[in-house]
């Protein structure tokens, strides 16, 4: 055996969860101490860990170690397989790895023996969560293993006597329940008792029947149903090999409790007085409990779940003050998705009410007008006299302060912050500290808006899952965190969504603006985008697979809406266009008027999701698909330029559009490039795109050797502009670039509406927290820290720093499907970098030269002018008077 190790293995889309889907297993691993490649990868299959009953068994010649399928093919319902890899280097096998498991759950409506099950109606408290028990006997001592699988309409939360089953939030998640719901699955082997069981579940509102939308009215409740219910199975395998299975049916009861009202917009009304005491273990005293009663369940629509939960991911004690007898003011320092938890010391019947905004007034008051008509207020009254800690039940809010009103004496407040519960990938500092502090607002926006979907924000009357702001962030989300299976899972539901072959502007798609939602360039082109960022960021071919067919779809709705004829023949024209929303050049009240033609836009974006089509179909093998589609670009290219050549280049986001999507001839490019570069000098590097110009506009100035106009526009600090932000306290980032104007005053918001038959009152905009322009940092990690792919999923690694006066290190770490890649750059006297390249991967650097540097790599000079080819392993690179990027404006020296 060699010195080398196998490490990290892991099936590839597992998430960590047990229960998940059949499909044949995927595995990726890592290898340590490297000194040669790979040869090939020996997979073992058994049904033990310890390997006495190997199923299946295989040798997979080549380099590969992402997303490797293994032997065996499908799994069953309910099966475990265990899986191992050796690996063969420099002619020897190493040892095998250490083992990972996938257990599947229930995949066919079959394996279904519970009934799904509906409280009925409280009359007294119509909004009252249900509680819904059952109990069972268990007169055995050798369990084995217990699983419980479970899914609602409605959000849940599960108790097997008197413990939670686990930590997760607002289970089965949010997809499109009209066509799949998520099957949870939990091991309660410790849970289960010999004796009596008491199996219980709070239902809440959620997505399913509670708020959507931003009415105000009673139509943005039960966009799904107005019933709630459960579907819950317990199976129990005991040493001998048998099993018993338990289920919800109509022997089970509910009742209601203290849990009066709860919504994910209006916030959550409990009363501690109703409270019942033990009512989730056996032998509770059912005096006022009722039978269920029966709902029907398509379980043909049931899927196992994929994506990681919501979970808290941080929790954070709180320096409070008072404002007067009755009001505590807290400020969380950050601005958050989740709630405040606060205990108290008071008396029965005292109220405790808290309420939350993002930003306050200049008297401190709460600025609570951002908010439309989400109330995101808390309410709790005291049971009986003493200290009690209070927090919400099935309920967020988008918050960084919030008032505490009561008359009970406060002793402590913490803020909990949640999230969607997905590992960090990457990080970045920097010298600079504004930078940082603009590289953690993007992490905490992504944080706060990935719950359950990718929503625009986590505050008002939306939180939906809108398509546009889902595009322009995929790059710099599936880098940031691993979102393989978050990803992979909205877009299955971006396919299951498409009307006609359009793609809705909110997935999943509550039907807020009808059929008109769909196709919106921009929008709808996520169909296409976020498949190849997920690409090119974890190198998996299979998201790729499962969205070709709407990927295609989509462009086969765009070529049917081609005008035959007239001044647009060939072109798309004449719709209603987002465009380049909210150019902060535009009117504030109309944020779609930007300063580029949204028909100019839905063109290139047409252009752009065909060749990503086909080069999709070319990385899966279909050649005459990928010729076809390569064409369909070029042509619809090639007319949009013909027809919008000189308007194009009249704004920052036509010439980015223009330059990264390549719709100019390329002879015309770095012309294009040039008047980009013109602008932004001429704008003192001032911000004039919105969500669509936003992503683009510093790789369009990076592609062509523009650093100076970039880092001009990076480091910019007067608005608009991304570090204005920073400079004005914002701990996320904001929908509006002017949200806080500099005199310190608030942004009225004002929209008005897009569509002449709205009728909705309220028409306001003003969000402190959407991660759209967040996508600065993705060239962040590319060019001031130099670390970027050069080929999907960092087979190859691409080191290409570009250093700025002024900023005197950065450092920043991709954790690649082939183990963490790296780089910590310096100037000083010189340039000094240290490099990782994981084993499995090459890497070229490109030194930031003069013509008077000298060049030594892992203390060897150099006389290649070009990239230097990188091996595995770590190394040094050094620069003589390297070239400094000269910005017009300096970044402030700061750590």
């Amino acid at each position: 055996m060699t010195a080398h190790r196998v490490v990290g293995l892991q099936p590839h889309h597992d998430g960590g969860l047990i229960g998940v889907a059949g499909d044949a297993v995927r595995l990726s691993w890592n290898i340590v101490d490297p000194d040669d490649e790979q040869a090939a990868a020996r997979i073992e299959v058994a049904h033990d860990e310890h390997f006495d009953r190997v199923i299946a068994s295989a040798v997979v010649p080549g380099p590969g170690q992402v997303a490797v399928e293994a032997p065996g093919g499908r799994l069953t319902s309910r099966e475990r397989r265990w899986f191992r890899v050796a690996a063969l280097v420099a002619g020897d096998w190493t040892d095998w790895s250490a083992p990972c498991s996938v257990e599947a759950g229930l995949l066919s409506p079959a394996d279904w023996r519970a009934e799904a099950i509906a409280p009925g109606h409280d009359a007294d408290h119509p909004t009252a969560a249900p509680l819904l028990r059952g109990e069972f006997e268990i007169e055995r001592t050798d369990i084995v293993r217990a699983r419980l699988y479970a899914t609602a309409h409605g959000v849940y939360e599960l108790r097997l006597n008197g413990s939670p089953v686990a930590d997760d939030l607002f289970a089965p998640g949010w997809t499109s329940y009209h066509r799949r719901l998520l099957v949870q699955t939990y091991d309660v082997t410790d849970l289960v008792a010999d004796g009596p069981n008491c199996l219980g579940a709070t239902l809440g509102n959620g997505w399913f029947r509670g708020r959507l939308g931003w009415s105000g009215t009673d139509d943005d409740r039960n966009r799904y149903g107005d019933g709630l219910a459960l579907l819950a199975q317990l199976e129990i395998e005991f040493a001998d090999g048998s099993t018993t299975t338990i289920g919800t049916g109509p022997d089970w009861t509910w009742s209601t409790a203290e849990v009066l009202a709860d919504d994910f917009y209006d916030g959550c009304e409990i009363d501690l007085r109703r409270s019942l005491e033990r009512w989730d273990t056996a032998g509770h005293d059912q005096t006022g409990w009722s039978p269920v009663g029966s709902m029907a369940f398509d379980l043909e629509r049931l899927e196992p779940w994929s994506v990681r939960p919501i979970r808290v991911i941080e929790r954070r004690p709180l320096e409070t003050v008072r404002h007067d007898d009755a009001t505590v003011r807290v400020d969380v320092g950050q601005n958050i998705s989740g709630w405040v938890a606060v205990e108290v010391s008071g008396v029965a019947g005292d109220e405790v009410v808290v309420e939350h905004a993002e930003v306050v007034e200049p008297d401190g008051a709460l600025h609570r007008k951002a908010l439309r008509t989400a109330q995101a207020r808390d309410r709790y009254v005291l049971a009986e006299s003493g200290t009690v800690r209070l927090e919400p039940r099935f309920t967020f809010h988008g918050f960084r302060h919030a008032e505490v009103r009561t008359r009970a004496d406060v002793v402590s407040i913490e803020a909990v912050a949640i999230s969607s519960d997905l590992p960090t990938r990457s990080s970045f500092s920097c010298s600079n500290g504004e930078l940082n502090q603009l590289a953690a607002n993007v992490m905490w926006s992504l944080r706060d808006n990935f719950v359950g979907v990718p929503t625009d924000c986590p505050q008002r009357d939306e939180r939906m899952g809108w398509t546009g702001d889902a595009q322009a962030f995929a790059s710099t989300a599936s880098l940031l965190v691993d979102a393989r299976n978050f990803w992979a899972s909205w877009l299955r539901d971006v396919a299951l969504e498409q009307h006609d072959g359009g793609i809705p502007s909110v997935v999943p798609d509550v039907a807020l603006e009808g059929e008109s939602s769909a196709g919106r360039a921009g929008w709808a082109d996520v169909a296409t985008i976020a498949p190849w960022a997920h690409f090119e960021a974890y190198g998996d071919l299979t998201i790729l697979a499962d969205q070709l067919p709407s990927m295609i779809r989509w462009i086969e709705t765009l070529r049917s809406k081609r005008h035959p004829t007239g001044d647009l023949a060939g072109l798309l024209g004449g719709e209603f266009q987002f465009g380049d929303w909210l150019d902060p050049d535009a009117p504030s009240d109309r944020p779609w008027l930007a300063k580029v033609e949204g028909d100019y836009l839905a063109n290139a974006f047409f252009a752009h999701s065909a060749r990503l089509t086909a080069r999709a179909a070319h990385e899966l093998g279909h050649r005459d698909v990928a010729l076809a589609y390569e064409h369909l670009g070029d042509e619809i290219a090639g007319l949009a330029w013909e027809r919008w050549a000189d308007h194009a280049q009249t704004s920052q986001t036509g010439c980015a559009v223009t330059v990264v999507f390549e719709i100019a001839p390329p002879d015309e490019l770095a012309a294009v490039a040039r008047r980009l570069a013109d602008l932004v000098a001429d704008a003192d590097g001032a911000v004039s795109t919105g969500f669509l110009g936003t992503p683009l506009v510093l790789p369009a100035l990076a592609r062509h050797g523009y650093f100076d106009e970039a880092y001009t526009m990076l480091l910019r600090t007067e608005s608009p502009s991304w570090l204005y932000q920073v400079r004005q306290g914002a701990t996320t980032t904001w929908e509006r670039w002017d949200a806080i104007k500099p005199d310190g005053s608030i942004h009225d918001g004002a929209i008005l509406p897009h569509e002449p038959d709205d009728d909705t009152t309220d028409h306001h905009m003003l969000s402190f927290n959407h991660y759209a322009y967040g996508a600065v940092l993705d060239w962040m990690y590319r060019h001031l820290a130099g670390l970027a792919p050069a080929t999907p999923g960092y087979g190859a690694i691409r080191f290409a720093p570009r250093p700025c006066a002024g900023i005197d290190d950065a450092r920043a770490t991709v954790h690649t499907p082939y183990g963490p890649a790296s780089i910590d750059w310096s100037v000083s006297d010189g340039f000094a970098a240290t490099v990782e390249v994981p084993f499995g991967s090459t890497a070229t650097f490109v030194a930031p030269t003069t013509a008077e540097s000298a060049v030594v790599v892992d203390g060897q000079p150099t006389d290649d002018d070009g990239p230097i080819d990188l091996g595995p392993g770590t190394h040094t690179i050094a620069v003589t008077d390297p070239h400094l990027v000269r910005p017009t404006t300096h970044p402030t020296e700061s750590a």
